[in-house]
């Protein structure tokens, strides 16, 4: 068995959820995918993946070996790749995590001018607000916003957003618009939350340049920005938040900004990709467009 075939074809298999599809990607018969699995399968002594007639899932050693494939290729990838010659002409994929709403209102817009000038790379992009592990979960780069904590990966900071404190008109008129920090109490948060640690973050703001935080109380707590905008224009509480995601509910009348003599600590905006990979042609090309594209955008 050519293990490191059976590992690509078992590694496609997963991506596309099917065999068939799988053999017509790799220009294989069907039936040599099938096989090679098995043969993986057997050579491991473990059911990698669950088959019905209308879907293929992964295991739970399914899902480990994967991990521990997408590793591996990646890696031999990414070593032809630098002595290949492939920086004229970058190609392959590049699987990215992104916090869900940078995602939807800066990156995809902008992708098109990407695969235009790179139709050799496909990107796997995966929107969340989840602290992703790159190592582990096989993720080639991740753009994350606000302080980072994990020296072993390389961040290349690309931009700071301006945040604000704000609250909905109703939410306001039926508990006030407070004027100072004495003035929050008796005043509702919605709270946010790590879903890695399920620490809940408090509401933070700077005073003569220190940054100083307080504790409200809340009704709700979400893990989400979208759910934690879509919860203040609710009324369930005040919120701070990246000016950029507000100013189209700023500007309608939907929310109001308030304290702006204690603004929220700005959020630093940074690219991170592990230093345990080579950097190939096809990630350093995405990076150096990505970082382009959010450095030029107006944080507010």
């Amino acid at each position: 068995m050519d293990q490191l075939h059976a590992m690509r074809v078992f590694a496609r298999v997963v991506e596309t959820g099917s065999f068939t599809q799988s053999a017509e990607q790799l220009n294989l018969p069907r039936a040599s995918v099938t096989n090679a699995v098995q043969q993986l399968e057997r050579h491991l002594g473990v059911r990698l993946l669950h088959r019905t007639t209308r879907k293929v899932t992964l295991s739970s050693d399914g899902t480990l070996y994967y991990q521990h494939c997408q590793r591996v290729l990646a890696a031999l990838d990414e070593s032809d790749a630098l002595f290949s010659g492939a920086l004229a002409a970058p190609h392959g994929t590049v699987r990215v995590d992104l916090p869900e709403r940078l995602a939807r209102l800066v990156v995809i817009p902008a992708l098109p001018d990407f695969c235009s000038r790179y139709p050799g790379i496909q990107l796997r992009l995966s929107a969340t607000d989840r602290l992703v592990d790159l190592v582990e979960e096989g993720i080639d780069c991740v753009v994350r916003v606000g302080a980072l904590a994990d020296s072993s990966l390389i961040a290349r900071r690309v931009g700071e957003m301006r945040q604000i404190n704000c609250g909905a008109p109703d939410y306001l008129d039926r508990h006030g618009r407070p004027q100072t920090l004495a003035e929050l109490a008796g005043h509702l948060e919605v709270k946010f939350f790590s879903n890695r640690t399920g620490r809940d973050l408090d509401w933070e703001y700077v005073q003569d340049g220190e940054r100083k935080t307080i504790k409200l109380q809340s009704a709700v707590a979400v893990s989400s920005a979208e759910a934690y905008q879509a919860c203040c224009l609710a009324g369930l509480g005040l919120i701070q938040a990246p000016l950029h995601g507000l100013r189209d509910d700023i500007a309608a009348g939907r929310l109001e900004a308030i304290l702006p003599d204690y603004p929220p600590p700005p959020l630093p905006v940074s690219i991170v990709y592990s230093s345990q990979r080579l950097l190939a042609p096809r990630l350093r090309v995405f990076i150096d467009w990505l970082a382009e594209l959010l450095a030029g955008q107006d944080w507010g």
